[in-house]
């Protein structure tokens, strides 16, 4: 697996990073969502530049000419609920793209809150038969919620290729993906940070991007 960090080079990327690590500017949800959205914008033009790409003809008002555009099947699914502003930046730039919805959540399954499971309740995708399959997350921490959502949505068919893609990854996140996906897949993450503390939370992250995005849960 193709693992690409985007955060090693040099862009207005970490200026987005930095504010989402910041406590004061996590103080409004509306900034907060919209940087993720950015990053996510950002992220699917970089990933673009790797689709199929064939001549097509277009006629304006003056002439008629050749351009290439994209020719990949796309279908960017996301893991609710954390990845819906980083679902719409991809969006953004695939406003074509057919779309998924996955419900997989960890739960702790130890009393100090120290061992994670995961657990998958609903999905709404099409088929990923030969298209190219794009799952988004912000958060890749143990990996297991990605592990999952992808082996649910694979349920329909083999994709032609698949690209995992979050804000945030840590080694282990990447590693239980490692194993999860085919070889020629490629994760993209803005950032890898070191690793996670005892509760399975990336640090130094940002906290817990479901509650920063829309508001503490139950």
């Amino acid at each position: 697996m193709k693992v690409i960090n985007i955060s090693e080079q040099s862009s207005v990327v970490n200026q987005f990073l930095y504010e989402l690590r910041d406590k004061k500017y996590q103080q409004n949800r509306l900034l907060f969502r919209n940087n993720i959205r950015r990053i996510g914008q950002m992220m699917a033009y970089e990933l673009s530049k790797t689709l199929d790409y064939r001549m097509q003809k277009v006629t304006t008002p003056l002439a008629t000419t050749e351009m290439l555009l994209p020719h990949d099947e796309l279908v960017v699914a996301t893991v609710l609920r954390a990845g819906l502003p980083f679902h719409e930046g991809f969006l953004d730039v695939f406003d074509h793209a057919e779309n998924g919805f996955v419900s997989a959540y960890r739960m702790y399954t130890n009393r100090e809150h120290t061992e994670v499971g995961v657990h998958t309740e609903y999905m709404a995708a099409p088929s990923v038969r030969g298209k190219t399959l794009v799952i988004v997350d912000p958060m890749l921490a143990t990996g297991g919620s990605m592990a999952a959502s992808y082996e649910a949505l694979v349920q329909s068919g083999k994709p032609k290729k698949i690209h995992i893609c979050c804000v945030i990854a840590t080694p282990e996140g990447i590693d239980m993906v490692r194993q999860t996906v085919p070889d020629d897949a490629t994760l993209w993450a803005a950032v890898i940070d070191p690793g996670m503390n005892e509760h399975k939370y990336i640090v130094p992250g940002f906290g817990d991007a479901g509650d920063l995005c829309f508001g503490e849960k139950l």
